[in-house]
């Protein structure tokens, strides 16, 4: 099966400079892209953008900008910067106002949008982003700027490359009992990065076999998946329901349940993941500990 970064290689011009257009808007940087194919690989053409973006000039800058929509207000229609703005679509109708003021502000004061990497930053972060950059001076923001639109550009190119979104499942079997545990709730978040925020992407729970077949997809970009278990909630059904487990109390050097109703009340997991990958993480449980493996 060819690459996308083969298929990138050997696109036709036309092709390939709309997709760098995608990527940028500056027309200097696409084509000093476009230039240097075919890449050798992902970092190499990584390493090609960030030359490309540091050699821009004021008008090549511009034209970058100027193809970003503000924080806050992705472009209708648009699922990339709807997308790269998902930590502030979920901002309360107050943060919101104040984005809004402060880009107003800020575009006064420097004369282009404010930029900003905003995948996995929250509407908070966004904030006290422009009111830190508010106090600097033009050229020092027309530096943070250009460093900005170099990690988007990172962002966007390595999603054109990397192929498909990296998807998830789990399941959940209760080892004290030897059977599927249902109806755990299963929330999941994601983050791009070591370094960016984790962002909430839904919920779920085990069915019948102990298994979430509707756990909500990850986005692009995605490189770390976090799991929440909340296995306070199971045991709590499975004690109300009658369960049955023997009572910790009768078993021989086993602890009694915390007043939680299990030892661990939540189990947190959170792995790496691979563009283009399907990982299947199940949990082993019972009352006093808990393993988890990439399964298939």
């Amino acid at each position: 099966m060819t690459s996308p970064l083969a298929r990138f290689n050997s696109a036709p011009r036309p092709d390939a400079l709309a997709a760098l257009h995608e990527v940028c808007a500056s027309p200097a940087w696409g084509a000093r892209l476009l230039a240097g194919r075919p890449y050798a690989s992902s970092d190499e053409l990584l390493a090609a953008s960030d030359a490309a973006t540091g050699a821009l000039t004021g008008t090549d800058l511009d034209e970058a900008l100027a193809g970003h929509p503000p924080i806050g207000r992705p472009t209708p229609g648009d699922p990339v910067s709807a997308r790269e703005q998902r930590g502030v679509a979920g901002a309360s109708d107050a943060l919101r106002a104040e984005l809004t003021d402060l880009n107003l502000a800020y575009q006064d004061r420097f004369g282009h949008v404010f930029l900003i990497c905003a995948t996995g930053t929250t509407g908070e972060q966004v904030r006290d982003a422009l009111v830190q950059r508010l106090a600097h001076t033009p050229e020092q923001e027309r530096d943070i700027a250009r460093a900005e639109l170099g990690k988007i550009n990172r962002i966007r190119l390595t999603r054109l490359v990397a192929g498909p979104a990296p998807s998830v499942s789990t399941h959940v079997l209760d080892t004290s009992r030897g059977r599927p545990a249902a109806g755990v709730p299963v929330a999941v978040s994601a983050r791009t990065g070591a370094d960016a925020v984790w962002t909430a992407l839904g919920a779920s729970a085990t069915d019948a076999d102990g298994r979430c077949k509707d756990l909500p997809a990850l986005p692009d970009g995605t490189r770390h998946v976090r799991l929440v278990f909340d296995t306070g909630a199971y045991y709590a059904a499975t004690t109300a329901a009658g369960s049955t487990t023997t009572p910790a109390e009768a078993q021989q050097d086993a602890p009694a349940l915390r007043d939680s109703g299990a030892f661990f009340p939540d189990v947190t997991v959170a792995f790496a993941v691979a563009p283009g990958e399907h990982h299947h993480v199940p949990l082993l449980l019972n009352p006093f500990g808990y393993s988890v493996y990439r399964g298939s």
